[in-house]
């Protein structure tokens, strides 16, 4: 079975103001057109990415306005480099356009859909009835502060495991 592809947002899911999961969280500063910005994660939940994206359960694609400047986010997180949903140096309309275009496709394409982005996520209407219509997405929206948690990830594992039956 092919892994899902996880489109995966920064902004409210990663670098958040309260990342949890019962550590003290990492913070370090990522580069966009030269400005420097401090991100703030909480390093477990990078762990399980990195894992969940090394071991085939899931293929990670970046889709936030950090596309651009992913490189930056997987030196500063220790990750492998990771497909991009857009390469486009792009905010606002464009890139929630941008995001539901990445979305479409995957599932376009034939492959699973795992979505995590605090804004974007539909959790309900049009988009959401489209996008799961025939069980092969998973669609994800953290609350911002807070970001993904751990029920989350574990929920991202068995979906992507048991082939999305649930």
């Amino acid at each position: 079975m092919t892994a899902p592809i996880w489109l995966l947002d920064v902004d409210g899911v990663i670098n958040t103001s309260r990342p949890g999961w019962g550590e003290a969280p990492q913070h370090g500063t990522a580069y966009a057109d030269g400005v420097g910005y401090t991100l703030r994660w909480a390093p477990a939940l990078i762990s399980r990415i990195r894992d969940l994206h090394r071991d085939g359960t899931v293929e990670v694609r970046w889709c936030t306005t950090w596309c651009a400047y992913a490189d930056q986010l997987e030196y500063l997180f220790g990750l492998p480099k990771l497909g991009r949903a857009f390469t486009g140096d792009i905010n606002g309309h464009a890139a929630s356009m941008a995001k539901v275009a990445a979305a479409r496709q995957v599932l376009a394409d034939g492959r699973r859909l795992i979505w995590t982005d605090d804004a974007e996520v539909p959790l309900y209407g049009e988009l959401h009835d489209e996008l799961t219509a025939d069980g092969r997405a998973l669609l994800i929206r953290p609350r911002g502060s807070v970001g993904l948690q751990p029920e989350h990830l574990d929920q991202i594992e068995a979906w992507a495991r048991d082939g999305g039956a649930r």
